[in-house]
């Protein structure tokens, strides 16, 4: 940062709400009366003249500072002062409007009154513009005298010269795309400006003024030798970047430098378009002016940018900075009450400043040190001592530090038993009258320095929280910071997961879930055995039953928040458990409940032979009505994504079409062209909301999808009595992604992973194990292979095979099947599927609420869950 700032002498603020550019200020003797005024166009068409004249450098404006404040009635685009009048050399001053230029003459009254003279503009004339106006600049086109003539620049290319009260001609620039800044140099007689191409490109005036007249103008192709000249460039500079603004400059009679400021770069070329020298700048510019330096053959430059830094530049060398307090888009030097150099900037907010160079003196002194007597006796004991630290401790010091027992940093979660009293949920889509919400309390403790820690807070869609990310100060050793979210359901769908993600993981409550009546029928249902007399819910859902009812003792019911509900029922006589829902992926998150449950209630009896098992059917063909509907989704998003680039790049050819007959002189029928133009983007529009809707429908068929995957799993390693090992094999088998992408889905990744063990540890014979996999994975055409592979899967499952990530068969044989097991026979049930369950469905992970049930209920229901 500069240690120097711009010395404010005179500011004042602009308006309200109003908006500024480049061109918007302009600093000259608009009334002729000798001193310079600030000329100031605004956005919302208020033309203002100021003449400041503070009383001590610092202060604001007043209100006799402002001579004239007038509002037009378009934006104004550009002020300039110049001899624009015939029969008189005095200065007028020209407004640029969108379709207008007026000229004015700005006159003083003599007051006759204590309130001073005043100010007032007359319209000189004024032209009506055929194309709409980008900017201007003027001069003595041509080497008139005594007068200025102004050249337009409309936004099609088409440059508008105007003889004072007349118009002269117009001519189309070659190979326009979009306008650049325009200037004029009066020694070569030339217009100078910046292509879209990224080219200084230089016009000769008599080149134009012969040149075809653009409103006869037709197509160059089609163009006669008769018609005119044809328009040619005089000289061509590749600058490599965009031009912000450009500037002629000529302070003696004999050398005119053009400067142009670019994005990353500052060019001085010569009036033949050599480069005289050029600077790269390390920040990126606003605005620039060119004045008279004080050292003969060298140019001063201020360059403005956006670091609100104000730069002198002699050539190429930087010379001061200051620092100003707005960012300017335009910047003048004025000479304001017998001060010269008065430095004029203008925010694009309407922030006008009067200022100059300079700094502040320095106020500040360094404090007195208080002397003391120096004890050298204890400076030595005290040396001496730390010595003595330093030796044991260099002693006792190994080569590699030994790591500490204790971690250095602990998070802790703990999740709140009640729901929040008023919900802490934000823009949750969940149609229900409340959505509600559990507290989290998260706590860091720190035993050594910790630099800015960042904690990141982490729910699994359609599940949120309150905040995602904590930024904290430096933590101190033995110090400790708490943080508290809430988490609730934000989207209409259930979840596939309840867990979370805090450096540590931690799990989301199931009071989550709202309260319903239990439902006696339903179309999915799976039976849970175990070797444990049941346990009554009271027990092991007590944050669920009212402990004053016995009839939940058997039977109870969960209702997601979007709206779906799941019944639990326990077997009175037997040793089962069935949960049931009319969908399947909502039994997911009700069965892994039940089972933590009840591990957790017979781990604190120190009963250590507790098991769960499954001894139905894999509910398959409802876990592929699930498949299908989410590969029918990823199809219909292919389709529409090949629609909408086939109707975009419709779009896009009409919109050339348009362009082209727009541009032409000689208007054209449109041959319902427009009615074409509208009727695609209706198309556009519609095919893109669609692609939103289905991506949503993903979204939420992929949740539900690993919600029955979950299932399948768990169903799947009950039933075969897995191993930790074998159940994460399964688990990275059918859960490989955490989402969707349209680069790799989830049908392909798990058909190669199941091949792949197909192939491997399930494989019949060496003969399957040498077949070879593809190694690209595309979207398949349909999902028969995938499910035919996940039936063969189950069936040798079925018949003895294990899961291994040991690719010899003979060793693994050896492994996993003690007792002389053969190995798997060949037969017809390889190409048969699994007897299916005809009931099931996967829990939205989504919020459930305590639930009552009727009386009666529970004996009815326990008594099917008898029948297994």
């Amino acid at each position: 940062m500069s240690l120097f700032k711009a010395r404010d002498w005179w500011s004042t603020m602009l308006g309200e709400k109003e908006e500024f550019d480049q061109g918007c200020l302009c600093v000259a003797d608009v009334d002729n009366s000798g001193r310079d005024k600030i000329i100031v166009g605004s956005y919302m068409g208020y033309l203002r003249i100021f003449n400041p004249h503070p009383v001590k450098p610092g202060d604001g404006g007043q209100p006799e500072d402002l001579l004239l404040e007038v509002q037009l009635r378009e934006p104004i685009l550009q002020v300039e002062v110049g001899k624009f009048v015939s029969g008189t050399e005095g200065l007028h001053l020209a407004v640029l409007h969108c379709r207008k230029l007026c000229v004015y003459a700005v006159s003083e009254t003599l007051g006759n009154v204590e309130h001073g003279n005043q100010y007032q503009i007359k319209l000189m004339y004024e032209h009506n513009l055929q194309r709409t106006a980008c900017n201007m600049t003027y001069g003595p086109f041509g080497g008139v005298k005594g007068r200025d003539l102004i050249c337009i620049q409309s936004m099609d290319g088409m440059l508008m010269l105007f003889e004072q009260e007349s118009y002269a001609f117009g001519r189309f620039l070659p190979g326009f795309l979009l306008p650049g800044p325009l200037t004029y140099s009066s020694r070569t007689d030339s217009f100078i400006t910046v292509s879209s191409c990224r080219q200084v490109e230089s016009y000769k005036y008599q080149v134009l003024a012969f040149a075809t007249d653009a409103d006869e103008r037709q197509e160059i192709d089609q163009a006669k030798l008769g018609s005119g000249k044809r328009l040619v460039v005089d000289w061509v500079l590749n600058l490599g970047e965009q031009a912000l603004d450009i500037c002629v400059a000529s302070f003696n009679q004999t050398i005119s430098s053009v400067f142009v400021l670019g994005e990353r770069n500052f060019f001085c070329l010569k009036d033949n378009g050599q480069i005289r020298f050029m600077k790269k700048l390390d920040y990126s510019p606003s605005c620039f002016i060119p004045y008279c330096s004080v050292k003969e053959g060298t140019i001063n430059t201020l360059i403005g940018n956006h670091s609100k830094m104000l730069n002198v530049y002699q050539d190429v060398t930087l010379k001061w900075a200051a620092q100003l307090p707005h960012i300017p888009v335009s910047v003048k030097v004025a000479n304001l009450q017998d001060l010269k150099g008065v430095i004029v900037t203008l925010s694009d907010t309407g922030h006008l400043q009067c200022s100059y160079l300079g700094t502040d003196p320095s106020l500040f002194q360094a404090p007195r040190v208080e002397s003391r007597e120096l004890n050298q006796e204890e400076f030595d004991a005290e040396m001496k001592e730390l010595q003595k630290i330093i030796k044991e401790a260099t002693k006792t010091q190994d080569i590699v530090p030994k790591s500490e027992k204790t971690r250095d940093v602990i998070v802790t979660a703990e999740v709140s038993p009640d729901l929040d009293v008023e919900s802490q949920a934000i823009d949750s889509e969940v149609k229900a009258e409340a959505v509600p919400s559990v507290t989290v309390k998260i706590t860091i403790q720190s035993r050594v320095t910790a630099k800015k820690p960042n904690l990141e807070v982490c729910v699994q869609a359609p599940l949120a929280v309150t905040c995602e990310q904590f930024v904290f100060d430096d933590l101190e050793p033995d110090s400790s910071e708490t943080v508290v979210v809430s988490v609730f359901l934000k989207r209409n769908f259930s979840p596939s997961e309840l867990e979370g993600n805090c450096v540590l993981s931690y799990s989301t409550p199931t009071e989550l879930f709202p309260e319903a009546q239990p439902s006696k029928a339903a179309n999915h249902k799976i039976t849970i055995d175990t070797n444990k007399p049941p346990i009554s819910f009271l027990t092991i859902f007590p944050d669920f039953v009212d402990p004053s009812e016995d009839d939940q003792a058997n039977v109870l019911g969960f209702q997601f928040l979007s709206g779906s509900k799941a019944t639990l029922l326990a077997s009175k006589t037997s040793q089962r458990y069935r949960i049931q829902s009319d969908q399947l992926e909502d039994l997911w998150l009700i069965t892994k409940e039940l089972r933590l449950r009840l591990e957790e209630r017979f781990k604190k009896q120190n009963c250590k032979d507790f098991a769960c098992t499954f001894s139905g059917s894999i509910p398959l063909q409802e876990y592929f009505e699930l498949i299908d509907r989410h590969f029918e989704l990823r199809l219909n998003e292919e389709k529409l994504q090949e629609l909408l680039s086939q109707r975009a790049a419709q779009f896009r050819a009409i919109e050339r079409r348009l362009l082209t007959r727009f541009k032409d002189k000689t208007p054209a029928p449109l041959q319902h062209l427009d009615t074409l133009l509208e009727g695609t983007f209706r198309e556009v529009i519609a095919l893109a909301d669609a692609a939103v809707e289905n991506q949503a429908n993903i979204f939420q068929a992929f949740t539900k999808l690993k919600s029955a995957t979950h299932l399948v799993i768990m169903l799947i390693s009950l039933w075969q009595k897995l191993s930790t090992d074998q159940v994460a094999i399964l688990e990275a088998t059918f859960l490989p992604l955490a989402e969707d992408t349209k680069e790799m889905g989830w049908e392909e990744t798990v058909d190669a992973a199941i091949s792949y063990l197909l192939r491997t540890c399930l494989s019949k014979s060496s003969k399957e194990q040498a077949l070879s996999l593809s190694s690209q994975l595309c979207m398949p055409k349909d999902t028969s292979r995938l499910k035919k592979n996940i039936t063969l899967f189950c069936d040798r499952l079925a018949k003895g095979g294990r899961l291994s990530l040991c690719t010899d068969s003979a060793t693994q044989q050896a492994a996993v099947m003690p007792g002389g097991c053969a190995t798997i026979p060949e037969s017809d049930l390889e190409e048969r599927t699994v007897i299916l369950c005809s009931t099931a469905m996967l829990p939205h992970h989504g919020q459930i609420t305590k639930q009552k049930f009727k009386p009666g209920l529970s004996g009815e229901s326990a008594e099917e869950t008898e029948e297994p």
